[in-house]
């Protein structure tokens, strides 16, 4: 009677181990697959050649229009500032030449060597105020190409640049440097 009481326990006791479901445990992934857009930093660039700041307006970074239109607009200001001196300068030195009288008294008492200095110190502060126009005009677009190229970036926790003390073996010191961590 022993023997049929343990085969009847081993026979349930088989069969409901058996008959339990297993449950599925699915874990979610969570990696988030972003799409990369090889030509994003190139139409950056062409926006912000096309009409400077537009880059920006691309990158969604607005805060740097501002930054943009101030330093081609202030440059632009004093190109011409520069040349609407230079040309007073300019027509007093040539209506000089001519022999007629100057309709400023600020500029009849300059002396000739004194209006060709103004013009040379003038026509120079254009110039740079060109270059400067220039200059920043590049510089919207290689700004917007960057931005472009690093926003793509992983800058994901995963990836870490930390410094680390490493316990030397050899001469049991603490030595300290830089890990490169790349966490799964």
């Amino acid at each position: 009677m022993q023997y049929q009481f343990i085969l009847l326990f081993l026979f349930f006791g088989l069969t409901s181990i058996f008959a339990q479901e297993k449950k599925q445990i699915i874990l979610n992934d969570t990696l988030k697959s972003e799409e990369i857009d090889p030509l994003r930093p190139a139409k950056a660039a062409f926006y912000s050649a096309i009409f400077p700041g537009l880059g920006q307006i691309y990158n969604k970074k607005y805060w740097k229009l501002p930054l943009v239109y101030g330093a081609i607009g202030t440059s632009t200001y004093f190109y011409i500032d520069s040349q609407k001196n230079y040309n007073i300068y300019r027509n007093e030195y040539k209506n000089r030449l001519a022999g007629s009288a100057s309709g400023s008294d600020y500029l009849a008492n300059l002396s000739e060597s004194q209006l060709i200095s103004a013009q040379k110190q003038f026509q120079r502060n254009r110039d740079l105020s060109a270059l400067f126009i220039v200059g920043f005009y590049v510089l919207n677009i290689i700004d917007a190409n960057i931005d472009a190229a690093l926003s793509q970036f992983n800058v994901s926790e995963k990836l870490a640049f930390k410094p680390a003390i490493i316990k030397n073996d050899i001469n049991l010191k603490n030595d300290f440097g830089f890990a490169m961590n790349y966490s799964f």
